[in-house]
């Protein structure tokens, strides 16, 4: 296993430090000026759509997934344990200036995540069931005519999300439990039961969970940890001073200086695992809403993107900061257990007991979620029910796997499959950023006309081939 560590460790240096630190960096700056930082200047728009009303048939029923629920799916995934425990492990590793790169990414990953939620829109398909699905795999064969990079996408996803990503959250989960010695392969059999009754249930179930599971969940964790900072508020502006120095190694910690490098990684990788953008998972969620434009769903996702970050992850981190027995460097409390600790520091044992509750929920949800993403990907790859049965069988094993393997390999897995997806989905988007500018021009257009945009191929300047899912305005 320490072998398998170092290589693990090696390998994610090698491939964040070399290709994708500077990759996401400049695919966010690019797609902000050319769509002339559409991540700001349409945050009213975001909020409208989100209620936005779903379409209903003849019969009554609601068509599809509607722009909320879609939103909910990418959020149950967005905010996981990544936001307690993945935030806990960058500041306990880069020090509080990884939470300032971690702004850094989500500001300028909110473009990259319009761009690919946008594209997901514009190249999905509907399956045999009537249901929307879509996601990198897709705009790379249709839009780019690259089928063995869709392929190669669907292989990687499916192992990031069902495997990596679902072993994070549980292994998170239990690590939780271990304040009551409660034995993480207890916690990884009840997790196991319970991850069997809803990936067998089909994506319906799936959306109808998520659908409550995640405002309860955010709702609950943010209220009690603002709270906290309220009653800590002459605190903050010196915690804000400290994250701003120690991001440009300017703030000593721990007793020593722990370099800009070190804080912009852990900043940038742990960002990208919480708010996921550009990294290619919350367009599977995208494609599924059944929208009149493409953009919609561009801007829903955008606004997941500030929602876990700058709410959820900030507010973490603040919670962490606060605790004055926060030590950093190898070897010290991180993770979910440093977390357990600030927020007990605060409110006494109550404290660990809700982040059990509040952890069980956000990591669950997660499960469903990111099973939703690779579920996906397997139907892309090979559309037969025993295929999809089979890759549910494999990530209920790694539901328990995750919950007794160690955390450090854990993290470090997910951090090499999570490199490998952002680095193919980054490279496929700018491929395609032609397309975002020019549906993007388009809803802008309709939008100061005071009209509800509605996409039409046959509007465009350009034409946009293998989107069968929309029509020419003549077929109307």
């Amino acid at each position: 296993m320490d072998r398998f560590l170092e290589l693990l460790t090696n390998l994610n240096d090698f491939m964040w430090t070399y290709f994708l630190i500077g990759l996401v960096i400049v695919t966010g700056i690019y797609f902000t000026f050319s769509t002339k930082f559409v991540q700001f200047t349409y945050i009213k728009e975001m909020f409208r759509l989100i209620t936005e009303k779903p379409k209903v048939g003849k019969d009554g029923e609601q068509k599809g997934v509607s722009a909320f629920q879609a939103f909910t799916i990418s959020a149950a995934s967005r905010v996981g344990t990544g936001t307690i425990a993945g935030v806990a492990i960058a500041i306990a590793m880069g020090g509080p200036g990884s939470v300032f790169w971690m702004w850094v990414m989500a500001l300028f990953g909110g473009a990259s995540s319009f761009a690919e939620s946008t594209l997901a829109q514009v190249y999905k398909v509907r399956d045999r069931k009537g249901v929307y699905r879509g996601g990198p795999a897709y705009y790379m064969e249709k839009g780019l005519g690259q089928k063995w990079m869709g392929i190669l996408f669907a292989i990687v996803i499916s192992i990031t999300y069902g495997i990596a990503f679902n072993s994070v959250q549980t292994n998170t989960i239990a690590q939780a439990l271990q304040v009551y010695d409660i034995n993480p392969r207890v916690a990884g059999i009840a997790l196991l039961v319970l991850t069997i009754f809803v990936v067998f249930g089909g994506v319906t179930k799936v959306v109808k969970i998520t659908q409550w599971l995640v405002p309860v969940m955010a709702v609950l964790y943010l209220f009690i940890v603002l709270v906290i900072m309220v009653l800590n508020f002459d605190k903050l502006p010196g915690i804000l001073v400290q994250i701003v120095r120690s991001a440009f190694g300017l703030e000593q910690v721990g007793g020593g200086v722990i370099g800009m490098g070190t804080s912009i990684l852990l900043g940038i990788k742990r960002g990208m695992f919480t708010n996921e953008a550009g990294l290619g998972s919350t367009p599977n969620a995208a494609a599924t809403a059944d929208s009149t434009h493409p953009a919609k769903q561009g801007f829903i996702q955008t606004l997941g993107v500030y929602f876990d970050t700058c709410l959820v992850c900030t507010a973490t981190a603040f919670l962490i900061l606060l605790y004055p027995g926060v030590e950093y460097g190898a070897g010290k409390l991180q993770g979910i257990q440093l977390t357990q600790a600030a927020l007990t520091s605060q409110i006494g044992s109550i404290g660990t007991i809700f982040l059990i509750v509040a952890i069980f929920l956000f990591g669950y949800s997660s499960v469903i979620g990111n099973y939703y993403y690779g579920e996906t990907n397997i139907q892309y790859l090979l559309p037969k029910k025993w295929a999809v049965n089979i890759y549910r069988v494999i990530v209920c094993i790694f539901v328990y796997v995750g919950s007794v393997m160690d955390l450090d390999i854990v993290w470090g897995f997910a951090d090499v499959t999570m490199g490998l997806m952002s680095l193919l989905n980054l490279i496929a988007i700018i491929g395609l950023s032609g397309v975002v500018y020019v549906v993007l021009k388009d809803y802008v257009k309709q939008h100061k006309q005071g009209k509800d945009p509605e996409f039409y191929l046959d509007n465009l300047p350009i034409k946009i081939n293998n989107a069968t899912a929309w029509k020419n305005k003549k077929e109307k």
